[in-house]
């Protein structure tokens, strides 16, 4: 018979789980559903920020989410930067399917490499004064180290629905992909535009990787466990849709943990991309995109 305060801990740890991974989603969602941009190094650029946190937290004792928000702004420039590359080389001459994907995945190969010389093959953890304590709700535990990033997770998410809704560019990103010369023609350029989204999808990865931290130690390879998943839960939401990579990533973080606490971990990511896949099957254009007629 099972126990209903186990499957309660394990939704409840699922739901945690899940906004970490709606955060580590929310960036690709921004390039590769409303830009087109394809970007698998992403989940590298998020274990990239999360040893750079570590690298400021470890001797100084900072808190790696406020780190995280301030290595932010930096992260944001640099893939402006990479955008225009990107862009320069690739875009523009229309390479950026094929090309501009091994690009990328160029990419992720030189972060986990320069990841290795810099750092070594050891995991990197940061402590918190916080990462023991745990916050109960009748049987139901919270642990602050799952808590506390699913917190800045949603308010981060909630901030970037914020701008994308009420802010001229955030709305000229959502328009970019869908109808580049009538933004023209509002006299907005798509290129600076998309630089400008490009940085932010990268900006949210560092926040990925101060959330991350704090939940799990990361090695250099760590974000090969991400990329199946950020890729299933922005495809299962559909494409550019960014309240259904949350409500996806909530829905993917339940499932892998309940599998994993009634059958075992080895379970937990069958079972998730089997509902991506008959998701597909039933809907192909993921749980909240919109069929074309």
């Amino acid at each position: 018979m099972l126990d209903p305060v186990l499957i309660a801990n394990a939704v409840v740890s699922g739901l945690l789980l899940g906004c970490l991974y709606a955060i580590a989603s929310m960036g690709l969602a921004v390039s590769f559903g409303m830009l087109d941009v394809v970007n698998i190094a992403h989940p590298a650029m998020m274990v990239l920020a999360s040893c750079v946190i570590a690298a400021l937290c470890a001797p100084t004792g900072f808190d790696p989410l406020l780190a995280a928000l301030l290595i932010a702004p930096v992260f944001g420039l640099l893939g402006a930067g990479l955008y225009r590359l990107y862009h320069l080389y690739f875009e523009r001459r229309g390479d950026e399917a094929m090309q501009g994907l091994a690009f990328f995945f160029g990419l992720m190969i030189v972060i986990e490499v320069s990841l290795v010389l810099v750092y070594g093959a050891d995991q990197r953890w940061v402590e918190t004064g916080y990462g023991g304590l745990s916050l109960g709700l009748g049987p139901v535990g919270l642990p602050l180290r799952m808590l506390l990033p699913a917190l800045m997770s949603l308010a981060c998410i909630a901030a970037l629905l914020l701008w994308l809704r009420r802010s001229f560019t955030g709305r000229a990103v959502a328009a970019v992909a869908q109808d580049r010369d009538a933004l023209r023609f509002l006299g907005a350029d798509p290129i600076r535009i998309k630089t400008v989204a490009f940085g932010l999808s990268v900006a949210l990865a560092a926040i990925a990787g101060g959330c991350l931290i704090v939940v799990q130690p990361v090695d250099a390879h760590s974000g090969h466990v991400f990329i199946g998943r950020v890729l299933a839960v922005v495809i299962l939401a559909g494409l550019g849709s960014l309240p259904g990579t949350l409500v996806a990533a909530l829905v993917f973080g339940v499932i892998e943990n309940v599998t994993a606490t009634l059958f075992g971990p080895a379970w937990s990511p069958a079972v998730a991309f089997s509902l991506l896949l008959a998701v597909l099957a039933l809907r192909p254009q993921g749980m909240f995109g919109r069929a074309h007629a």
